[in-house]
């Protein structure tokens, strides 16, 4: 790299420590007594803690049901409350266990999001009744729109019904707030909000990758977070270690991964907590973290840029690997 591309990286790096330090909120440092962290989720008034537990990986092949349940009771003893699932999570298995492991008044300590794939107004509400029943509660706290990662997705969902019968599971007490989640391309995500405003809707939530290579490549940090801190939109966080594939660049330790996702102005940062020693790491990354400087940012986001350029570690970016709804469009409706 020569001076001129040099300089014009660190430009770029500084920007965005600038973006991410100017606009962290001041209760990101605000510790309980559990050591966790806790965060407001948007406008709704809730508060979340900064580390949510992902639902996927509860469900996987290699992880025992007994085991899953046991990990998900110790995450909430231990001060996470955001939990997070999918209707078509491993077949409707991680919802099963999820709904086991919030039995014994876990449910009553949580707050429950779930996702259905659905577009149509018959196969939502179809969708919404089967979560609920996998979950084993009337009631889910956040439900979300999956998987909006093509350009015609939010016209389907408000102009297919998707959105009515989201609204009148609503109405009937069947969740709470509505939000949507993506991992393809922001331009989609704000498209899906601009679809949103033109019929006067105001979603509750919005879930999208941030990592420490997003900010290099079609960037939901650069162009979609700025959008929800100002319109009082939670920021759900995801794809912290893109599934394994950022660590595997050599360039970021996953401590440092954690402490970056922590540093942005989101609610809740989602990660898989499949193991007892990956979720004792998410809990030395809250009880270690502290906000990050502009220097510190910069740094970490100039150490990654190179591997981050072309999407090589974030492949729910650059393939179609990690997108359900393309090799099942049959959930769409």
């Amino acid at each position: 790299m020569d001076r001129r591309d040099f300089m014009k990286t660190a430009a770029g790096a500084a920007a965005t420590a600038q973006l991410l330090t100017s606009t962290l909120r001041a209760e990101a440092t605000a510790v309980e007594k559990n050591g966790m962290i806790y965060r407001q989720l948007g406008r709704t008034g809730e508060r979340i803690s900064a580390i949510g537990l992902g639902g996927y990986h509860m469900g996987k092949p290699s992880l025992a049901e007994q085991e899953s349940i046991q990990l998900i009771r110790q995450a909430i003893d231990r001060g996470v409350t955001f939990m997070d699932n999918c209707w078509d999570y491993n077949g409707g298995v991680s919802e099963i266990r999820m709904g086991k492991a919030l039995g014994d008044g876990y449910r009553n300590k949580v707050f429950l999001m779930s996702k259905v794939d659905g577009r149509t107004k018959e196969a939502v509400a179809k969708q919404i009744d089967q979560s609920l029943q996998h979950l084993q509660t009337d009631h889910v706290d956040l439900m979300q729109f999956h998987e909006v990662i093509r350009l015609e997705d939010p016209d389907r969902i408000f102009n297919e019904g998707g959105m009515e019968a989201m609204l009148a599971a609503k109405q009937a007490g069947k969740l709470r707030y509505i939000g949507f989640t993506g991992h393809k391309d922001p331009l989609v995500h704000l498209r899906m909000l601009d679809v949103a405003r033109e019929h006067n809707f105001h979603f509750d939530a919005v879930q999208m990758p941030l990592n420490v290579m997003d900010a290099h490549f079609r960037s939901f940090t650069h162009n979609v977070l700025p959008v929800l801190n100002r319109e009082e939109i939670g920021a759900l966080g995801m794809k912290c270690f893109g599934d394994h594939y950022i660590l595997q660049s050599g360039t970021v330790k996953p401590i440092e991964c954690l402490h970056y996702c922590l540093n942005l102005p989101s609610s809740t940062q989602i990660t898989g907590l499949d193991s007892q020693a990956v979720l004792d790491q998410a809990f030395e990354a809250v009880r270690t973290f502290k906000p990050m400087t502009e220097n510190e940012v910069a740094g970490l986001l100039e150490r990654t840029r190179d591997a981050a350029m072309q999407g090589k570690y974030e492949l729910f970016k650059t393939t179609n690997h990690f997108d359900g709804t393309a090799h099942n469009p049959q959930w769409l409706g």
